[in-house]
């Protein structure tokens, strides 16, 4: 007799004594956020990736973004964007080259997760195009907090599998052979992350 069967002897022998009531176990279980705490957890979860967050309230949101753009000289957003921003350019399907050369973009997203400090965008009204996201070296975006849910289950059920879908956590980075972070190869090199409360 081989070891492993004699481990699974004794693990079936173990078992043949134990009931066999079944346990729910609700998928709720490990949900231990209140709303505000989810707000927290988020925001921490996203900094944890070297992004900047900035908590504001939801009449300061333009204000924030205005201030998370310092020093950038060309801004796009959504043409259904929502929120003014002096000087930007509203997308009007400007090639990879031409979103090459502008600095920032403003986005908004359809979800922000709090355990794991991910944001989703399924690229509808004020999220833009995909391309729109990746490109510019720096993405502001703005996640209402009623847009802040636990974990990835919760935001799957919020989103339509059969939409684009962008999961952006922290700012685009990878690593070298020799395991060197390296920072805008696939995407925007700095994210901010404006959080109206």
């Amino acid at each position: 007799m081989s070891a492993r069967e004699d481990i699974l002897r004794a693990v079936r022998g173990a078992l043949a004594e134990a009931p066999r009531d079944h346990v729910e176990v609700p998928r709720s279980y490990r949900d231990r956020h209140t709303p505000d705490g989810l707000v927290d957890l988020f925001a921490e979860r996203v900094a944890d990736y070297r992004a900047t967050v900035v908590r504001c309230a939801s009449g300061d949101v333009e204000a924030s973004v205005v201030s998370a753009l310092a020093g950038a000289g060309s801004v796009v957003v959504p043409a259904d964007l929502g929120v003014s921003i002096p000087g930007a350019v509203a997308d009007t399907g400007q090639s990879s080259a031409e979103l090459d050369r502008i600095d920032a973009v403003v986005t908004t997203c359809a979800v922000g997760i709090a355990e794991t400090g991910t944001i989703v965008l399924d690229h509808q009204a004020g999220q833009g195009r995909r391309a729109l996201s990746l490109v510019p070296d720096r993405h502001v975006c703005i996640v209402r907090s009623d847009q802040i849910v636990a974990g990835v289950p919760e935001a799957v059920a919020l989103l339509d599998a059969h939409r684009p879908l962008t999961w952006i956590s922290g700012p685009s980075a990878t690593s070298d052979i020799e395991l060197n972070r390296v920072e805008g190869v696939h995407g925007p090199r700095n994210l901010v992350v404006i959080i109206a409360e």
